[in-house]
């Protein structure tokens, strides 16, 4: 390596990164034809970083820098190198080398670069610059997956009004990069703050392709090799957590957001009698569909947890996740007033439950029943009264021949399917099989206390730990009926006094 550094001192900064990566091509070609994982060894990334980066390797140097015509010449070169580059092992261990964190002064160097990168590729989709980014997503520590998720928003959801339209049309492109990316922006706007909701562009893209095809979001699960033990300060295998937090957040942040400050320092005590007042009609029906596209998700992840082994022993949704995400909503109900809030915190509140009771029944959130108590323990208490629940169908499914009636009791829902449309008809057929409870919008106490005592069936795999609750009550549609219990196993108690209800496999507390 010292000989080809003498030989690129010699020359001009854009031809010395040309001929880096030239020399750096054939040294990792060679090098992937002994070992399929070549070692990165120190060498290589000093040469990149001071002939491509510009920090030089003499510490009282001064360091040089490019003009943005010159810069912009050097994203061009790269951009073309990994686009004629045919080999994928070839491409994915040069980006490696290029941008993998080190640690040193020159990251940030390397993040802004990258982050240009990136944003030139979307422009002129460069597919594999896309794919090597996905890649690097994936193993890269989420402070700095962020940051380039950061740079992306910022230059096509907020530099140039429109732009976002460019972004949009990667779906198609390259899907790898779309799910990580979404990853990441879930984890960069976590709704902390009013600073942290994201762009309403940016939101709307992300409905729309998760909307058109929920299996997006899976895109990364399906396919990597995984282990159980998932390594800690990186991004999920799928952005399902901060999509979760997302929905559940979105109605107190938006409150929190639009909050009416009065003259004397103090918040209006007015009661909101409209759930989607802190936030505006669009914004509403965004996170509304939203919302029903991770439930749909997560009825389809028992399948593919059982394909992989997985089922009962890898959750795609921690339960030390949602820990913190039951304490946010209590400190955004605090903040708000509960006499001001009341619609948006019962709203939280039940997108809560929903995801909670389709992730464990789906396997995809494992937890023991005590944890489950304890969770549900510190939510905020919600003063709806159980005799005037109602339910509406999502507001995106208003259109004729659409379900527009509101349902009384759990009888309704069962004769609501016949009025439904193709998708509100399937997703009322799950919660009759699987948890009516949440659909008719119980109160989260007396869900929680219909989900924790009703009959649950055990799972069939023998690597399920005993105590967790990884399937309740049937399973969703779709998939096959669970055996019945060894005559080992002791029998559930009976519920005395307790009317059941056709299509539905819990007792029903009747309303009195």
């Amino acid at each position: 390596m010292s000989d080809i550094r003498h030989s690129l001192l010699r020359r001009d900064a854009l031809s010395a990164a040309k001929e880096v990566l030239y020399h750096l091509d054939i040294y990792f070609s060679s090098q992937l034809q002994s070992a399929p994982l070549p070692i990165v060894d120190k060498g290589p990334v000093e040469l990149l970083e001071e002939f491509v980066f510009q920090v030089p390797k003499e510490r009282s140097a001064q360091p040089k820098r490019l003009n943005s015509l010159q810069e912009l010449q050097l994203l061009e070169i790269m951009c073309n190198y990994f686009q004629e580059q045919t080999k994928d092992s070839v491409r994915q261990i040069i980006f490696s080398s290029l941008f993998s964190p080190q640690g040193n002064k020159a990251d940030d160097s390397r993040m802004s670069l990258l982050g240009k990168l990136v944003s030139m590729a979307v422009a002129v989709c460069r597919i594999p610059v896309l794919e090597c980014a996905a890649s690097w997503l994936q193993r890269t520590p989420v402070v700095y997956c962020v940051r380039l998720a950061k740079a992306l928003v910022d230059d096509y959801c907020c530099l140039v009004p429109g732009s976002i339209q460019t972004l949009k049309q990667i779906f198609s492109a390259s899907p790898r990069f779309c799910c990580q990316f979404i990853t990441s922006v879930t984890a960069l706007y976590d709704l902390s703050s009013d600073d942290l909701i994201p762009p309403m562009d940016l939101l709307e893209m992300i409905v729309t392709w998760i909307f058109e095809d929920p299996r997006l979001i899976l895109i990364t699960f399906l396919n990597t090799p995984i282990a159980a033990n998932l390594p800690i300060g990186f991004l999920e295998l799928t952005p399902l957590v901060g999509l979760i937090r997302w929905c559940v957040k979105a109605p107190l942040a938006y409150k929190r957001k639009k909050k009416p400050p009065l003259s004397n320092g103090h918040v209006s005590n007015k009661v909101t009698k409209d759930p989607g007042v802190g936030m505006d009609r669009d914004s509403h029906l965004l996170y509304s569909k939203l919302h029903l596209s991770v439930l749909q998700v997560l009825m389809t992840l028992q399948l593919h947890l059982t394909e992989k082994n997985l089922y009962g022993r890898l959750g795609l949704i921690l339960f030390d996740h949602m820990v913190p995400l039951v304490e946010e909503i209590n400190r955004l109900a605090d903040e708000l007033n509960p006499l001001n809030a009341s619609q948006e915190i019962e709203l939280s509140l039940d997108r809560l439950a929903q995801a909670l009771q389709v992730a464990m029944a789906s396997g995809a959130l494992l937890c023991t029943r005590d944890d489950l108590r304890t969770l549900c323990s510190r939510l905020p208490h919600n003063n709806r009264e159980p005799q005037r629940l109602t339910w509406r169908p999502p507001v995106w499914a208003a259109r004729p021949g659409v379900l527009r009636l509101e349902l009384r009791g759990p009888q309704a829902l069962c004769r609501a399917r016949s009025h439904a449309s193709s998708p509100v008809r399937s997703w009322l057929c799950h919660c009759c099989s699987a948890s009516t409870a949440w659909t008719l919008g119980w109160s989260v106490p007396v869900l929680l206390q219909l989900v924790i005592s009703g009959p649950v069936q055990q799972s069939p795999h023998a690597a399920l730990p005993p105590g967790f609750y990884p399937h309740i009550h049937t399973p969703p549609l779709g998939y096959g009926a669970v055996p019945a219990h060894p005559a080992a196993h002791p029998a559930l108690p009976t519920h005395p006094g307790h009317t059941f209800i056709s299509g539905v496999t819990f007792p029903f507390r009747p309303i009195r």
